[in-house]
């Protein structure tokens, strides 16, 4: 059967629905192939995601990117993740080139509700933060790991909540009330999971169901079986908010309207069980990019269906967008996986995916992987990549590493865009600056190294300060609020770009505890987080433009922590 054919059996099943279908996107954060039931693992049963793959299509061979942000660009635009500008991680390396459409963008322009529950990590300021991206509703966090999974500080559409519960748990109860309230409409519904990501935090209810011994890796002196765990904890948490979602899905009467795809965003982030692939989270080897994916759309996808060709995070929007009738964006990476979901005959032609991470790439054939170092291995026989056979196999190195060669003067650009952070954007009438998008000088000092999650800490002086490189594209005035705590009252804060200026006295002691350690199952690598206190400055009139907004304590009655500086047009 032609390609051809294939869509017009596509569309004509597409006809004799009742309304273009619900799309619900789900993705799980640093959690490896290896951590599902269905891949082998023997110390879990996540029999929800089992089920959607007997109930759908099951992809044997499905790659993304080595880390959180880079898949989740290249799942919003159907481009790698450089076309994207996206390089990064934190403190705006992440953020999605604002000129490319996004999946939202398209799906909201062809009539459907959109929303994201969960961890974003492309961008909190406007147009970089979801509800800029085209989606209607976000609820979450815009950053990357977060520092406390229970009662966690949120974010609901530019305003700061409270949380309530685990943080999985929260951003699903929230997805089911996107899903009733859109019940009418077609919807899109991207729940992008901060778990099995650290800390690792999880509760015992699903902590006491993985055994104390666990099915071992391939090296097993690397393990950390308590780290390994709670991730296998974590995982099966997702996979009863996963049946919540199914379970809400049909109890709506929406099942046979509705595809639902489940995968991961990176590798393992720990040295577990992993089928026996070499490498894991931020590796370009095969156990770094090799993800699960199951799509289920009962009625038009046959249930059982195993698609065997390679697939990779790009191919989804196109995917998506074929399977609801959708107009895709005219510059993409990925291509429709259609053909192989609706039980046609028809071949796509033979590819090669990339895999690049910091200065690395390494490319995947149907069988073959050329390592970012050079070396050839046959990943039907060796998915370890034990054997370099680069020399018995000349012709097929070579064809590869003219492929990489080619793909990286086309996708990589010469150097990545560093934008300044934007305040006064339309599109929010608040603009978050958090300690994670700042530099210091002086006496202020990040809490941990890794910024996503991060505070400052000052000391009794005042010769330091806190800055970011912004772009004010709105001139009005502003109400700034920052965010504090400290044992003494008197300090005054002084917020400044160019001539424009305010202050703010600290009139109330606020000195909580760093908290996170009694909910951890294993030492966290990222700062332990408190609650901070909102302190209003006198309203600032800014100018448009760029340039150094800093802030810094004119008078310093003793140490400071500061968290996050918002920026409220007062129009």
């Amino acid at each position: 059967m032609t390609r051809y054919c294939a869509i017009l059996i596509l569309a004509m099943v597409l006809g004799a629905c009742e309304r273009s279908p619900n799309i619900v996107i789900i993705l799980a954060d640093d959690q490896g192939w290896g951590d599902l039931s269905m891949n082998g693992n023997r110390s879990v049963s996540t029999a929800n995601i089992d089920r959607m793959a007997q109930r759908g299509a099951y992809f044997d061979r499905f790659y993304v990117s080595p880390v959180c942000s880079p898949t989740r660009a290249e799942l919003l635009t159907g481009r790698y993740h450089t076309r994207s500008n996206v390089f990064g991680t934190s403190a705006g390396t992440e953020r999605i080139d604002p000129e490319a459409a996004t999946l939202a963008d398209i799906f909201g322009e062809a009539g459907y509700a959109t929303g994201v529950f969960g961890k974003w990590h492309n961008g909190q300021q406007a147009p970089f933060h979801p509800n800029s991206r085209g989606f209607d509703e976000f609820y979450g966090f815009p950053s990357g790991h977060w520092g406390h999974y229970f009662d966690a500080p949120l974010e609901h559409n530019n305003a700061i909540v409270q949380g309530e519960g685990y943080l999985p748990d929260d951003v699903t109860d929230h997805t089911l009330d996107f899903m009733t309230r859109h019940r009418d409409r077609p919807f899109l519904a991207y729940i992008p999971f901060n778990t099995p990501h650290s800390p690792m935090q999880v509760p015992d209810l699903w902590w006491d169901q993985v055994p104390a011994v666990l099915q071992q890796p391939t090296r097993p002196e690397l393990e950390d079986t308590v780290h390994t765990r709670a991730a296998l904890a974590m995982t099966l948490n997702i996979d009863w908010n996963v049946g919540r979602i199914l379970d809400h899905i049909e109890s709506l009467n929406l099942t046979g309207q509705t595809i639902v795809l489940y995968f991961s965003d990176n590798g393992p982030n720990g040295a577990r069980w992993n089928g026996g692939m070499k490498g894991r989270k931020g590796s370009t080897d095969e156990g770094g990019v090799r993800s699960p994916l199951v799509i289920q759309w009962p009625g038009v996808i046959p249930p059982g269906i195993r698609v065997v060709p390679i697939a990779g995070a790009i191919d989804l929007l196109p995917t998506l967008a074929a399977l609801a009738s959708v107009s895709p964006p005219a510059l993409l990476d990925g291509i429709s996986l259609a053909p192989y979901l609706t039980g046609s005959s028809a071949v796509l032609p033979e590819r090669f995916i990339f895999s690049h991470w910091r200065g690395r790439t390494s490319v995947r054939s149907q069988t073959h992987r050329l390592g970012h170092e050079g070396g050839l291995f046959d990943m039907v026989r060796d998915p370890g990549q034990t054997l370099d056979i680069a020399a018995e196999q000349v012709q097929i190195t070579r064809r590869m590493e003219a492929a990489r060669q080619q793909w990286e003067s086309a996708v990589l650009p010469d150097s990545f865009e560093i934008w300044p952070f934007t305040v006064g954007h339309p599109d929010l009438a608040v603009t978050h600056l958090p300690a994670r998008d700042a530099t210091t000088a002086g006496g202020w000092v990040r809490s941990n190294r890794y910024p996503n999650d991060s505070h400052f800490t000052s000391g009794s002086d005042t010769t330091g300060h806190i800055a970011w490189e912004v772009s004010v594209l709105s001139a009005a005035a502003y109400q700034p609020v920052i965010y504090y705590t400290s044992p003494h009252v008197g300090t005054i804060m002084e917020l400044r770009l160019g001539e424009a200026g305010t202050t703010g006295r600290i009139g109330r002691a606020h000195d909580p505890p760093l908290m996170g350690m009694r909910d951890d199952r294993v030492p966290r690598i990222e700062s332990y987080v408190k609650p901070f206190k909102p302190l209003e400055l006198a309203p600032i009139t800014l100018e448009a433009g760029e340039g150094q907004l800093t802030l810094r304590a004119a008078e310093m009655a003793g140490p400071l922590d500061f968290r996050l500086l918002t920026l409220r047009r007062l129009d």
